[in-house]
């Protein structure tokens, strides 16, 4: 692997150990970022656009994350994620502003309290080897929740659906595409026609075998895999597993908030067709994972 030229430097601090929080859409990543935003020394972003553009033109075409400028692209998009400047929080996502406590446009964080940086981004996972090119002492924590639950997440955000729009294909979609969930071309047609929940199956299986995938290339001490129903049923240990692994202090407070999402709310919000399909699209990674014993 080859080293970055520099260490790179935003508002005078030089970027150590960043930390990525990765998963499947609505596997929890909001919620770590939140607690860690929280964090004594931590500057954590989630989505501002000059990430966004960059996941989001990776996952579209993968090959360009082989490039010679892939690394420089996203270290780029990310130092000015980053950077702290008197309306920086003006240019935040929503979710972002309210983790920050942010009525105004900012900034959110002090740039002199700031000792470690971290990125909560939806769809993160999708650049994570290129993360890990920019940033060869990075930290993941990536989350695993039971599919069915991610699905039914999934078909109430509008964001998410919005993918599964044909006019989001452009020419430049490559495949296989773990994005999509499509590993041939020929399959795309098939794919076009399926339900929106067989679409969300199918991005959950593709992202859980990217974290199975990382979890076997990545050493302990730069990988933390965490489950969505240890996190919310049992908030206590799995910070402090957290804690221990970032090296600082990390707030339970946001796990105990009323609008968290239930574990098992699949029951009440997939109607029969739609678990059937989920079921038979996901079922060896579901039971791979141990979510068709529960």
């Amino acid at each position: 692997m080859r080293l970055p030229p520099h260490i790179l430097v935003v508002n005078g601090i030089k970027v150590r150990r960043p930390v990525f929080l990765i998963g499947a859409p609505h596997s929890g990543t909001d919620l770590l970022a939140r607690a860690l935003k929280r964090s004594p020394g931590f500057h954590v972003t989630m989505g501002r656009a000059s990430v966004a553009h960059v996941v989001y033109a990776f996952a579209r075409k993968p090959s360009i994350g082989q490039t010679s400028g892939a690394v420089r692209v996203m270290r780029d998009a990310l130092a000015e994620s980053w950077q702290v400047l008197p309306r920086s929080c003006g240019q935040c996502a929503e979710p972002c502003r309210e983790a920050g406590g942010v009525t105004g446009t900012g900034p959110c964080v002090s740039a002199g309290d700031i000792t470690r940086f971290g990125d909560g981004s939806p769809d993160l996972l999708y650049s994570a080897p290129v993360l890990l090119q920019a940033f060869p002492d990075a930290r993941f924590v990536q989350l695993i929740r039971d599919g069915r639950d991610v699905v039914a997440g999934m078909l109430e955000d509008p964001a998410c659906l919005a993918w599964f729009k044909p006019v989001m294909l452009s020419e430049q979609t490559e495949f296989p595409n773990p994005f999509l969930g499509v590993n041939k071309d020929e399959h795309l047609e098939r794919w076009k026609g399926m339900p929106a929940a067989g679409k969300s199956a199918l991005r959950w299986r593709s992202a859980v075998r990217m974290s199975a995938e990382l979890r076997r290339t990545l050493p302990e001490e730069q990988l933390l895999t965490l489950r969505y129903e240890d996190l919310v049923n049992k908030p206590a240990p799995s910070v402090a597993t957290l804690a221990e692994f970032v090296e600082t202090r990390v707030s339970k407070v946001v796990l105990y908030d009323t609008g968290v999402p239930k574990v098992g709310a699949w029951r009440a919000k997939l109607r029969g067709p739609d678990l059937e399909l989920v079921e038979k699209v996901a079922r060896e990674e579901l039971n791979r994972l141990g979510y068709l014993k529960r």
